[in-house]
């Protein structure tokens, strides 16, 4: 998924890549697997693996003057922390996910149908059962989904590789217990190097959440 965009450097901002909790761009990512094989066994998350590679890593920044910081392994497992700031000192939340499906609109009826998907009040897809809205609620019928661009770096020294725009909505389900499933359908667009035009392509993650003790760097 990743692995195929790319981008111009430009200037380097003032400071280089924030590191949250010692998650950056070139360390290895420790997991405790109990954070999801907990939750049973209806749960469509599935990672086979306790450590994680860090090989990318995008910044986010919010209309909001939140920061969404992003890690990224060469099997586009994401790593995702929320935070107060861009230096990623004021933690609000982390999650996991992992690439469940993705493809690549045949025309203009094909992005149609998957704005109607992120507009909407629930999610499903092929194997994956029902995801209500998560953000903003479900209360309403339709819901505009959130934008913003991606800065992403495949080495340390600050300067963007490639800027990716995303249209996105993030659904949930509950699961038995306290459990909690989340899934993110974004509609990402690419600059083609050789034609200078945007790709589009649609992508399915399915994540779960983690607490501060259930990761490590």
């Amino acid at each position: 998924m990743f692995s195929k965009l790319f981008g111009r450097k430009d200037n380097a901002p003032v400071s280089a890549l924030p590191a949250i909790r010692n998650v950056t761009l070139g360390r290895t990512v420790w997991l405790d697997t109990l954070a999801w094989r907990r939750l049973g066994d209806d749960l469509k998350f599935t990672l086979d693996t306790d450590t994680l590679e860090i090989t990318a890593q995008g910044l986010v920044e919010l209309r909001d003057g939140g920061f969404v910081h992003r890690f990224y392994t060469d099997e586009d497992v994401m790593f995702q922390a929320t935070s107060d700031d861009r230096e990623g000192q004021r933690v609000t939340g982390v999650t996991i996910f992992i690439p469940w499906a993705s493809a690549y609109p045949g025309g203009p009826a094909d992005n149609e149908a998957w704005t109607k998907r992120l507009r909407a009040r629930t999610f499903t897809g092929p194997g994956l059962p029902e995801y209500r809205r998560d953000w903003f609620g479900d209360e309403a019928e339709s819901q505009d989904p959130v934008t913003f661009w991606e800065d992403v770096h495949d080495d340390r020294d600050g300067i963007p590789d490639r800027r990716i725009f995303q249209t996105c909505m993030l659904f949930s389900r509950d699961l038995p217990g306290d459990g909690l499933e989340l899934l993110l359908a974004i509609q990402q667009e690419n600059e083609n190097e050789d034609t200078r035009q945007r790709e589009v392509s649609f992508e399915i993650m399915i994540g779960v959440s983690l607490s501060v003790g259930e990761f490590r760097a």
